[in-house]
């Protein structure tokens, strides 16, 4: 279905606004102006009575429960899979549109899956639910798609790096604080991640599956296939924990039916939206971290020939996971409802 833009408008509801991506939800909803007639902050009791900023002043946060979604239409929800479980059915029981940050529906063939400048037509499919992609999978079909639509893609193999931003931000302030204990001569020891990050580097900590690979890296194989509609593409993942606050970057090697020539993909990428090229081969000076936090698009460069395969190209790419890996898609999702239709 393609529904009118909302007549007056939304109520809208942060469920996890206490969270890392909560807080950005809240600093973008501000920056972006997004219309609506009033914002609840929701999170878990623990957290109820904080006051977080909003337009020179500040709001309440609330402890979710029964009737927190009375009157509401519109919930970003960003507290984890149980919770949306939990509360996202009576959510929209009660006539919101839920746009879910946590993997709990991701893969639901009932439940779009959307990055709006990859398959932004998805959202309007919705039941009352959308799902926010995994932040490392919204990173990469942001550079594969314009590719992708140009020339037949084969095979993706990619290796992400990281930050301590995807495990919160908890892991954040740890990586600080173990970070000057080892400069102080001191023993980090982790509380939050299975192993300290400071100085440190390690495979990716979600569970093991049967097959070898960690959940985070069959996120990335099952979503990419569901957002670009290609069940059958051959992908491959390796996720790694690195000892950067904020930002993921990602090393992609792309196999197409054909040879790509490089300023081909080169120029498809400078055009596409919410990419930016970043790449000086002079200076070997290309994305990083630092170059993309706190800002919305994912820097793409060194661009270049796969010398082992003549159908390859290899780049690397870095964007912001809390900002366009999480926070930003949702709200890109929502002003899209709101338009009525795709920009």
């Amino acid at each position: 279905m393609t529904p009118a833009p909302t007549a007056q408008p939304p109520s809208v509801a942060i469920l996890g606004a206490t969270g890392a991506v909560g807080h950005e939800l809240l600093a973008l909803l501000e920056e972006r102006h997004f219309p609506l007639r009033e914002l609840r902050l929701l999170a878990s009791p623990r957290s109820a009575g904080a006051h977080l900023p909003w337009r020179g002043g500040s709001l309440p946060v609330e402890p979710v429960g029964p009737t927190s979604f009375d009157g509401v239409d519109l919930v970003l929800a960003s507290a984890g899979g149980s919770v949306s479980r939990q509360w996202a059915p009576l959510a929209i029981e009660r006539g919101a549109t839920v746009i879910d940050n946590s993997s709990a529906f991701r893969l639901d063939p009932t439940v779009p899956l959307v990055v709006p400048e990859v398959n932004g037509e998805a959202a309007f499919g919705h039941r009352g639910l959308i799902a926010n992609p995994n932040c490392t999978t919204i990173l990469l079909t942001l550079v594969l798609a314009p590719l992708a639509a140009r020339r037949p893609l084969r095979r993706v193999v990619v290796s992400t790096y990281q930050s301590a931003s995807g495990a919160g931000a908890r892991a954040m302030e740890e990586l600080q604080q173990l970070s000057r204990t080892v400069l102080d001569g001191g023993e980090p020891v982790s509380q939050v991640l299975p192993h300290s990050l400071a100085f440190n580097l390690f495979l990716h900590n979600s569970p093991l599956q049967p097959s070898g690979y960690c959940e985070e890296e069959l996120k990335m194989l099952n979503e990419t296939r569901k957002i670009m509609n290609c069940p059958d593409l051959r992908l491959t993942a390796t996720c790694v924990r690195v000892p950067v606050l904020r930002a993921h970057s990602e090393a992609v090697n792309l196999e197409f039916a054909e040879p790509f020539p490089v300023a081909e993909a080169r120029d498809l990428l400078r055009a596409a939206p919410g990419v930016e090229l970043m790449e000086d081969f002079d200076a070997n000076r290309f994305p990083m971290p630092t170059d993309v936090t706190g800002r919305d698009p994912v820097a793409v460069g060194r661009i270049r020939q796969d010398l082992s395969e003549p159908n390859g190209l290899e780049l690397w790419l870095c964007g912001d996971q809390i900002r366009k890996g999480a926070a930003l898609n949702a709200i890109q999702i929502a002003e899209l409802l709101q338009r009525g239709s795709q920009p």
